[in-house]
């Protein structure tokens, strides 16, 4: 490692979000101001990685339940939408920059997860081409802004782990989801209908196609508040929903229950739902979104 400094741009600033800092910060402040605190201090959340337009409103009420006086790393688990990748992958760079400051990338525990030797590296082209890290970066910014000087990153690229790699990734992070000072970041969209996305499953008893996404969106979610990654396995080879951060939630499901195991208490939550638009007929699609916390009780 060089002593310069290697960073990560916001390379989808000016597109799928504001590259304008103070714009940003308003537009973050204003989603936040709209979501009810009820699940705080939270130790993971899920929430989703499209454009703001779009989910930013949905995501606020995840990030309205972190802590930032307690909350001191924060790890962000994004699937891998362009690079096949059957391990984790870890950056390469010490910066993920904002357009509100700087993420430095906590290195000592990137030091930690590469001696495992279950990781492997992402380029930075990989890195910079993928949102579903990014995406959360700027709600961390502004999430911890009140501690910004005690922060650091631990971005990881997730990639079509089995389920036995779900498990083993699972075992590992759940040393870190038991220390309270962590957050984790769990970037998952969920169900991504229509042709183009090759997926068309309709229950009409559910009525209008929009609100079949629905029941079955939820009934995934209700799942993932199991905190088993068994029923959630069991739920996905059934209806296959596109849910695109399957398997960081995975991990989170795996890591949730070794703790649980070890008798640690907790529960998780859904708090918002929303679908980019309403599907009411073969030509139309949509994407899903969802947030949730988890708390250690």
């Amino acid at each position: 490692m060089s002593n310069r400094a290697l960073c990560r741009e916001a390379s989808h600033a000016g597109s799928w979000y504001t590259a304008s800092g103070p714009q940003l910060s308003a537009q973050l402040e204003g989603w936040l101001s709209q979501a009810q605190t009820s699940k705080r201090p939270a130790r993971a959340i899920i929430a989703p990685h499209a454009g703001y337009t779009y989910c930013g409103s949905c995501a606020a009420h995840a990030y309205k339940q972190v802590d930032p006086s307690v909350t001191r790393r924060v790890f962000i688990l994004g699937p891998s939408h362009h690079v096949a990748l059957s391990r984790c992958a870890l950056s390469t760079v010490d910066l993920y920059r904002t357009p509100l400051y700087d993420l430095h990338v906590d290195q000592k525990v990137y030091g930690e997860l590469w001696k495992t030797g279950m990781f492997e590296r992402m380029s930075l082209q990989t890195d910079e081409d993928e949102h579903s890290i990014e995406m959360h970066l700027p709600y961390t910014a502004k999430i911890m802004e009140s501690h910004k000087d005690d922060l650091t990153i631990v971005p990881v690229l997730v990639g079509a782990l089995s389920e036995s790699k779900e498990q083993e990734f699972g075992k590992l992070f759940s040393k870190y989801l038991g220390d309270p000072s962590n957050l984790f970041v769990i970037s998952s969209d969920f169900c991504h209908w229509g042709q183009r996305f090759r997926y068309t499953y309709y229950d009409e008893s559910q009525g209008e196609i929009y609100r079949s996404i629905e029941n079955l969106d939820k009934m995934g979610m209700n799942i993932v508040e199991q905190l088993d990654p068994v029923p959630f396995g069991n739920y996905l080879k059934k209806y296959h929903n596109t849910i695109c951060g399957r398997h960081p939630i995975g991990v989170l499901l795996n890591a949730a229950t070794e703790l649980q195991k070890n008798g640690v208490n907790m529960s998780f939550s859904f708090l918002n739902y929303a679908q980019s638009s309403q599907c009411r007929n073969w030509q139309d699609s949509s994407v899903s979104y969802a947030a949730g916390a988890l708390v250690v009780h």
